[in-house]
């Protein structure tokens, strides 16, 4: 069910889904689906915290597996770009702008997208414990979580068809061998 969601939101967003349909999709009776969340904001706030820590494990094992001239802040910019243009990604943008005009959707986006900038920080923390003071990390990891949240809506309507996120990541690439030098990662 929790997938289900998490697939529902990115192709359906807020409005369209339904715990109808997240139960057609699950393969799961009505009755089961609100035996285990009554409510549609309670299956949305486990789907995405399901979600959220099975995109940590993949983009911590991934970056595991660059090789080793690629396991630096640059490759760490590349498997995050391609986390932020990935379906959870895009349910989590879609809960953010619903957010907007939805009063009891607002606390839990607010929520999830704090746990979000929690889960990158803690992980650049893991992959490059020295490279930053904690407020100065915590501000770079602010300031990158807002530009990915730009550049994916960006993606999510031109799938970079004139180059611009590409730039945009290049010159991220930039400023950040500047900040973390190339020996700072595991």
């Amino acid at each position: 069910m929790l997938d289900a969601t998490m697939e529902c939101l990115a192709e359906l967003g807020w409005s369209g889904t339904s715990t109808t349909e997240v139960a057609r999709r699950a393969g799961v009776s009505r009755g089961a689906q609100q035996h285990h969340y009554p409510t549609k904001m309670l299956l949305v706030a486990a789907s995405l915290e399901h979600l959220l820590e099975r995109q940590r494990l993949a983009y911590e094992r991934a970056f595991a597996e660059l090789p080793d001239g690629r396991r630096n802040v640059e490759g760490a910019l590349d498997l995050l770009w391609d986390t932020f243009r990935q379906a959870p990604s895009l349910a989590l943008m879609e809960l953010a702008m619903a957010a907007r005009t939805d009063e009891t959707l607002r606390e839990l986006s607010l929520d999830i997208n704090e746990r979000v900038v929690q889960v990158i920080l803690e992980t650049f923390n893991r992959l490059f414990p020295t490279s930053l003071d904690a407020q100065a990390a915590n501000t770079v990891i602010r300031t990158l979580f807002a530009t990915m949240i730009g550049l994916t809506l960006q993606n999510s309507l031109d799938d970079d068809a004139h180059g611009h996120q590409a730039a945009v990541l290049t010159q991220l690439k930039s400023f950040a061998r500047l900040l973390i030098p190339a020996d700072s990662g595991e």
